[in-house]
């Protein structure tokens, strides 16, 4: 049985060496067996408040049981009883916040003015941590604020999307707040919570981020995308090589159809529908990944070889 790499869920994690050595040549010539309609990107995460619940679950049971491990060094950086506060402040919170954001979106999607999009990360998540040029989040709002006064038009107005799972450790909205006043744009600079994005991204001029999985959404709509990390999706193809400035004056879009070729590829590779956090999600899971575990061919390998189970990423509703 030979080792390979899936992603579960949402797709786009980082750090494949096989795939980013992978040109988008060589995927549309591992294609030519596979006529797919490739479905549209999911807009929000699934399983949301069972991600949560488990969450805020998993940190009160470390909470009672590291007491049992005495030379147990822990790699957080919060104290574990901090996280389950945070994660219960969360989960009560959800109806709240979700009012506050659609309120904020709907002034966003009728003020009439372009916008810019910056998806937020989460900063202790290791695709920040590890495949990041930034330190924090803040270097990166202070990075991106700076470069859009300088090189926007000045009716343009960017808005910041937290992460869904954005949890408070990080004092966003102040940061944002602080830095737009800086610069002086405070009137032109927003701060949306988590979420689905499609609502916001259907509108978007431009979207800028570090490496989030977001990125695919992005690109399957033809919006150009500036990231600033490692990812699986940065091809020279649809990925923006411009100056973040140059970027925000006059983007250059993406090649679509060399997007779409990838994006297939990924799904008849590494991207296996389900999740690990409900009861639904595990049976899609192990309805495909117990066949590629005990096979003799890695997924790219299969899909060369014309051997691939059809994964079926798109659903027929009658």
């Amino acid at each position: 049985m030979r080792p390979f790499w899936i992603s579960y869920e949402r797709g786009g994690s980082i750090g494949n060496s096989r795939l980013k050595d992978t040109t988008v040549a060589q995927m549309q010539t591992a294609l030519e067996r596979s006529d797919m309609e490739a479905p549209m990107p999911p807009s929000h995460w699934g399983d949301m408040r069972q991600h949560v619940f488990y969450g805020a679950l998993y940190h009160w049971f470390v909470m009672f049981r590291n007491g049992d491990y005495r030379n147990f060094k822990t790699h957080r950086d919060l104290p574990v009883i901090k996280e389950f506060q945070l994660y219960v402040k969360r989960l009560l919170l959800m109806p709240f916040q979700g009012i506050e954001r659609r309120i904020a979106t709907w002034r966003i999607r009728n003020c009439g003015f372009p916008y810019h999009l910056a998806l937020l990360q989460l900063e202790h998540d290791s695709s920040f941590q590890m495949h990041s040029p930034f330190d924090t989040m803040t270097d990166f709002f202070e990075f991106v604020i700076q470069e859009f006064a300088k090189g926007s038009a000045q009716h343009h107005h960017l808005v910041f999307k937290a992460h869904p799972l954005e949890d408070g450790r990080v004092p966003v909205r102040r940061s944002l707040k602080d830095l737009a006043e800086k610069y002086g744009i405070s009137k032109r600079v927003h701060y949306v919570r988590g979420g689905k994005l499609a609502r916001l991204l259907n509108d978007a001029r431009t979207a800028i981020m570090v490496n989030s999985t977001a990125g695919q959404q992005v690109l399957w709509r033809g919006i150009p995308l500036k990231t600033f990390g490692s990812a699986v999706y940065s091809k020279p193809e649809f990925v923006s090589s411009q100056p973040l400035a140059d970027f925000f004056a006059a983007a250059e879009r993406p090649d679509n159809r060399a997007y779409k070729d990838f994006r297939r590829y990924l799904l008849e590779t590494t991207q296996v529908p389900g999740g690990f956090y409900s009861t639904s999600g595990r049976r899609k899971l192990m309805r495909h990944v117990v066949d590629m575990m005990l096979s003799d061919e890695d997924p790219y390998d299969a899909l060369r070889s014309g051997t691939a189970a059809p994964r079926q990423q798109l659903r027929v509703v009658n």
